[in-house]
């Protein structure tokens, strides 16, 4: 049976064969693909999205880290739909519209500290992208031009242009476009599960960590850095946190050095970790944020770069220009649909509600720790990582050929077959990740625990 959402031109054929033929899909092998394999999904209501064939999924990823308020949403459709018919397009070259006026000033107010300018983008990789130019401009401007390299966290992602993708950290992303931009350095990111010679002190864990970023300025020379680039909670390599008092120490760093602290949060703003900002969650200050995904909750294509008054003020001077810019960044249609999404999320008290329920979601995932193959359990908000094992008592992962069999060939399509769609990465160490709706409760934390047990059950016994 056809979903009555599927085109006419569609529903005649197979949609998996229009896929394989005319549609490429973005970070997925191609050779061999059995088009009937392809899922086209077809519709979302609530924490749920249905395909062709009328299967129900829980979305345990929220799309892509992105649909904070749920699937089905007509308020964003229908904000969408004014302002379409009211202005449909017009650029912020020189120009200014009031929706993406009041959507500065609304981010602006609720961002920590002093982050009153917001550059809209179009995607997360465009804000780190043009984050980072603007760092490169604001030393140029305040008379340090040699400052213009970036540290970033090892396995950590920020993008696929050429500039964000030299920022990320995991090699095998990067290999197949080299050359890249140079002068990016990688430290060591927050991992406390895989640092047994911290085993048992998060503290001076974190310590050791922040105090990596120190040292590489020294390696490469405090007047030729210019920022640091650190998501809240890292996403590659499942949902590494901050231990106690790192950012504070990095805070202290980037202040010594000159060097401006950005505050990635393409995935953990607008709710994600039970605030606007994961910043305001751990406490610190960025000279910089990044946005996307969520601002929308993924409805239209819209990024911000959010800029403290100290980064701002040498772009105010007489002549000065910011050569940057993009065609759909801070799209009038985009902008009214971030407006209704963050009216909807003050107005259900999502923020609230995900601090409210977050240690049930915790307390949820935790049980899976029961599991012989399951070595950690780690997050905050509504954003967890189960990291797989082969050895519990060692913490011994699995080989890449392991990985291969047991992680994509076994529980990635076993939890899709089960109706959970969620991501299996083993860009690190194997690891399931789940980032759901802000709107779920804990009939979908059930739901989804339960799932991945019987998938990483049967993982197990192929081992």
């Amino acid at each position: 049976m056809i979903d009555s959402a599927v085109p006419s031109s569609l529903a005649r054929k197979s949609m998996s064969v229009t896929a394989t033929d005319h549609l490429w899909l973005h970070f997925t092998p191609h050779g061999g693909q059995d088009p009937s394999e392809i899922p086209v999904i077809v519709r979302g209501e609530g924490a749920y999205v249905w395909d062709a064939r009328g299967k129900r999924y829980l979305d345990g990823l929220a799309g892509l880290f992105a649909v904070q308020v749920g699937h089905g949403r007509a308020e964003l459709a229908e904000a969408a739909a004014r302002q379409a018919g009211r202005l449909g397009y017009f650029p912020l070259w020189s120009h200014a519209h009031p929706t993406a006026l009041e959507l500065a000033e609304r981010l602006a107010t609720a961002a920590p500290g002093d982050l009153n300018r917001v550059f809209f983008t179009v995607s997360g990789g465009e804000s780190v992208e043009t984050a980072w130019k603007l760092a490169k401009q604001y030393f140029r401007l305040t008379g340090k031009p040699a400052k213009h390299k970036v540290i970033s966290r090892s396995l950590a992602y920020h993008g696929t242009s050429h500039g964000a993708l030299s920022i990320t950290g995991i090699p095998a992303a990067k290999q197949d476009f080299e050359p890249l931009v140079p002068s990016t350095v990688r430290v060591p990111n927050t991992n406390f599960y895989r640092a047994p010679e911290h085993a048992g002190d998060e503290k001076a864990f974190g310590r050791w960590a922040a105090d990596q970023i120190a040292r590489a300025i020294e390696f490469e020379g405090p007047d030729t850095v210019a920022a640091v680039f650190l998501e809240p909670v890292q996403n590659t390599g499942g949902c590494f946190v901050p231990p106690p008092g790192y950012f504070d120490r990095v805070r202290e760093i980037c202040d010594a050095y000159d060097v401006l602290l950005v505050s990635d949060e393409v995935i953990c703003a607008f709710g994600r970790l039970g605030h606007d900002f994961g910043a305001q969650r751990y406490g610190y200050q960025p000279d910089l944020i990044t946005t996307a995904k969520g601002l929308t909750s993924g409805y239209a294509p819209l990024g911000a770069v959010l800029i403290s008054d100290r980064v701002a003020e040498p772009f105010q001077r007489d002549g000065v220009t910011f050569m940057h810019g993009s065609t759909y960044g801070g799209h009038p249609v985009s902008c009214a649909v971030a407006l209704a999404n963050l009216d909807l999320i003050d107005r259900e008290g999502l923020l609230d509600r995900v601090r409210d329920t977050e240690a049930a979601f915790k307390s949820t995932l935790d049980t899976l720790r029961e599991l012989p193959i399951v070595g950690d359990v780690r997050g905050a908000g509504f954003f967890y990582g189960v990291e797989l094992v082969k050895d519990k008592a060692t913490g011994e992962t699995f080989t890449p050929a392991e990985s291969e069999r047991i992680l994509r060939g076994h529980v990635s399509p076993t939890l899709f077959e089960s109706g959970l769609y969620c991501r299996a990465d083993d860009r690190a160490e194997p690891v399931i990740q789940l980032a759901p709706p802000l709107i779920c409760g804990q009939a979908q934390f059930d739901e989804m625990t339960q799932i991945l047990r019987d998938a990483l059950t049967s993982a197990w016994s192929l081992l």
